[in-house]
């Protein structure tokens, strides 16, 4: 693989402690030198970057890409694609897939197909219970050996405590992180947004906070006990948020993440039954907005996640109270999450840790979410002051539910590298 000289950025590495204007010099797939005025006889090809910000490919830690057994959603190709239009590197893919990933078998598939593809890294989280069924605990073991990063029940979340307790420990002896989507699914169910007095007015059943808020304390509870490692998912309240804190306290093994989605939009998205505003958990009120964006300011959140969730159009054509949870989110991440950093949450140093760094760290992957020498070159470059509208034709992904498109976003992905490799170029 040819030598790649990216020239005058301002680089953005955490790992590091660097934000300054710098040249990257890339050779076999690896980041060799990170220097001033590094001249151009380094390397074969010169690339300016100069106006722009370069930082480590942004890791997705929560994504559903939808294969096998949902390709008209999405697959592992028209995934891909989309995430490296979003500056996305690396995705962790979750096991609601048919056949669900609770067996080495799915995860080679997934594996397989991914490097087949070769536009980024695939990382299959598998099942923590055979069907995600929550009846009785998956191949973990045989998986981590295929290559899973972690276990998840994601949306099923088990209801039986002394099954989660012994899957708790299973995990744990792999040194794999357990993800969770934290709820109370018998508080939950029926509901359809977030539940309130505008739930009351539209008339559509609601999802109480305290559904999330008491999934949260157990699962913190039985990683205590345990000594697991638990990752809790999108977070969207401000008594999960709490909770979280206080068990950092503890010393409870737990981080968390927020979606760009429950950081930037409340409950007020739904008044007009706009089920592409439908996702779980709930869009929540203005004070958990806050609470989210606080959180990340402070470090209780530490990761910045999409959960990707495609659904065909015809899915989500229907009345609101039929329509299926989840939104697309490799499109809107970066911009969004630059907001934080303009509005004064987030330094860009911080924003950058929160979508790289810390999400490579939480699946053990130490040669990503870095720009140190040696490490892969894994590289998103990006226009944070260009303005564009979310149109269906800069969407990747197969399907388009979004309520973000059609609305103007600010801060554009110019360029992604996987391994030394452009895998998207806009200039």
């Amino acid at each position: 693989m040819d030598s790649c000289l990216l020239k005058g950025a301002l680089v953005v590495d955490p790992s590091q402690q660097i934000e300054s204007r710098m040249d990257v010099l890339i050779d076999n797939g690896r980041i060799v030198k990170i220097d001033r005025n590094i001249p151009n006889s380094a390397a074969a090809r010169i690339i300016d970057v100069s106006g722009l910000v370069l930082m480590p490919g942004i890791v997705d830690i929560h994504t559903h890409l939808r294969d096998p057994g949902y390709e008209w959603k999405e697959d592992i190709e028209s995934g891909s694609l989309c995430a490296v239009a979003g500056g996305i590197t690396s995705v962790c893919c979750m096991a609601n897939t048919d056949p669900v990933n609770d067996n080495p078998s799915v995860t080679r598939y997934i594996i397989e197909k991914a490097e087949k593809v070769g536009l980024c890294d695939v990382f299959p989280v598998g099942a923590l219970t055979k069907g995600l069924k929550g009846e009785e605990i998956a191949e973990i073991g045989r998986m981590v050996e295929a290559g899973i990063v972690a276990v998840s029940d994601d949306g099923e979340t088990p209801r039986d405590s002394r099954l989660l307790r012994n899957a708790f420990d299973y995990a744990k002896s792999f040194g794999i992180p357990i993800f969770c989507h934290s709820e109370d699914k018998t508080l939950s169910a029926g509901g359809h947004m977030n539940e309130g007095w505008l739930s009351t007015y539209l008339g559509i059943p609601g999802i109480p906070p305290e559904a999330e808020e008491i999934g949260t304390i157990r699962d913190i509870k039985i990683a205590k006990l345990t000594g697991a490692r638990i990752h809790i998912c999108h977070v969207s309240t401000r008594g999960a948020l709490k909770a979280i804190e206080q068990a950092k306290k503890e010393g409870v093994k737990v981080t968390c993440e927020v979606t760009p989605h429950h950081f930037t939009l409340t409950e007020e998205a739904v008044r007009s039954f706009d089920t592409n505003a439908k996702m779980a958990p709930p869009l929540r009120t203005a004070e958990d907005v806050e609470a989210c964006r606080k959180a990340l300011k402070t470090g209780i959140a530490d990761v910045i996640a999409t959960d990707h969730a495609p659904h065909s159009v015809d899915e989500k054509m229907v009345e609101f109270n039929y329509a299926p949870f989840g939104i697309i989110g490799f499109p809107s991440l970066l911009p969004l999450s630059l907001n934080l950093v303009r509005d004064g949450y987030l330094t860009l140093s911080q924003m950058v840790e929160k979508l790289s760094r810390k999400p490579a760290e939480i699946i053990n992957k130490k040669d990503i979410g870095t720009l140190k020498p040696g490490s892969r070159a894994n590289i998103t470059v990006f226009d944070p002051d260009e303005e564009f509208i979310l149109t269906e034709e800069l969407i990747k992904s197969k399907s388009r539910n979004t309520p973000f498109l059609g609305k103007p976003l600010k801060g554009k992905v110019k360029l992604t590298i996987r391994n030394g490799k452009i895998v998207f170029k806009d200039f």
